[in-house]
């Protein structure tokens, strides 16, 4: 450890933390974040175990706004916060994070802005899942989206490049022309979400099997055995998704099997996987997404412009940053879903602004 580090004559019998709580101690004196004293935490955090704990002294007031800022950025916690008087020095305990353990759920790339467009084709359904972001129900105004409109905005996302189409909802099957709106996007790679529980019988059967074979089903499965899943969509809803993902199979659609959770259950999800593996659904076509503290749900992954990537969704009512976030206000970007230029424009210029944001307060520096 380097004289800089122990400056100040910090022994561990001083710090004002419970014994043993602290690991390894620094000291940065006046330096501020930004001046050295995240280069001394870094430095230090790396000679520590994950879960062990660094006691850092600092007399520079900055500091007790930054550094639980810079911890939570890396993920690191901070279990003690005290102050020597009110001018300082202050001290803090920064806990090491534990070592990163490989998400259950599904990781992606970046869809470039104007290649994929989400459309909420109606928003009643047949179910009133806890946790869904569009607040939709059997309740729900069905709010559709009429053919002609989405004969113009395909029209157009096809003009400008566009490449595939999701359909979505509420159930995307309770919408009486849902026929044309696929017919509407014919030459793009479309994709039907549906919990598929009410596709088997009468006029909706007939619409299913009118449907071209290269449209993709994609099914909501939130677990292996009926007890999760029927917890968060309805008593009977998951023995009847079964059969609804039988029925596409035997029809010769390609079934893709969204599941969404709560929390991470490597065991559930694994569960899961082998029950799809019987179920005859592909690897590539699973998926494991969480709850987004939007709509019905009252906890789950916070959303926002400034931290989601978009995902240009279209109702009838408008256009907005990413389809969970229909309900949202602060995530609308335009009163109508046309011209899709124009949304696409907003998307891209916002993004090119918080690009900008982000390299704020670094330069270019060369020396050689």
């Amino acid at each position: 450890m380097t004289s800089l580090e122990m400056s100040g004559a910090v022994q561990p019998g001083n710090v004002p933390t419970p014994a043993g709580l602290v690991t390894e101690l620094i000291d940065g004196g006046q330096m501020d974040c930004g001046s050295g004293l995240l280069l001394l935490i870094t430095r230090a955090m790396r000679r520590l175990q994950p879960g062990q704990s660094l006691g850092v002294r600092s007399s520079e007031s900055s500091v007790t706004d930054d550094l639980p800022v810079w911890a939570e950025l890396v993920g690191h916690g901070i279990i003690s916060h005290h102050e020597e008087s009110a001018e300082g020095p202050w001290w803090f305990v920064v806990q090491k994070a534990e070592a990163v353990v490989s998400t259950v759920f599904t990781q992606g790339d970046r869809t470039p802005v104007g290649q994929r467009l989400w459309v909420y084709t109606n928003f009643d359904c047949n179910l009133a899942c806890t946790y869904c972001c569009a607040e939709s129900s059997p309740r729900a105004a069905s709010r559709r989206v009429e053919p002609a409109m989405a004969t113009a905005v395909f029209d157009e996302f096809r003009a400008l490049g566009g490449k595939e189409v999701l359909l979505t909802g509420g159930e995307p099957f309770m919408h009486p022309e849902l026929g044309e709106l696929v017919s509407a996007a014919d030459g793009l790679s479309v994709t039907i979400l549906t919990n598929a529980m009410i596709f088997g019988k009468g006029r909706r059967r007939e619409t299913l099997e009118s449907l071209d074979r290269e449209v993709t089903l994609q099914v909501s499965l939130d677990s292996a055995t009926p007890e999760l899943h029927d917890a968060q969509r309805g008593r009977g809803s998951w023995a009847r998704a079964l059969d609804g993902i039988g029925l596409a199979h035997s029809l010769g659609f390609r079934v893709r099997v969204a599941a969404t959770l709560y929390d991470e259950d490597p065991t559930g999800v694994a569960e899961l996987h082998r029950r799809l593996d019987t179920e005859g659904i592909a690897a590539d076509d699973r998926l494991i997404r969480p709850v987004a503290q939007e709509g019905f749900a009252e906890t789950g992954m916070h959303v926002s412009v400034s931290t989601l990537e978009p995902e240009p969704t279209i109702t009838a009512d408008g256009a907005w940053w990413h389809p969970v976030a229909v309900t949202n206000p602060n995530m609308k970007i335009a009163d109508s879903p046309l011209p899709l230029s124009e949304v696409f424009g907003v998307v891209n210029d916002t993004m090119r602004l918080q690009d900008a944001a982000a390299r704020t307060g670094r330069e270019v520096f060369r020396c050689a």
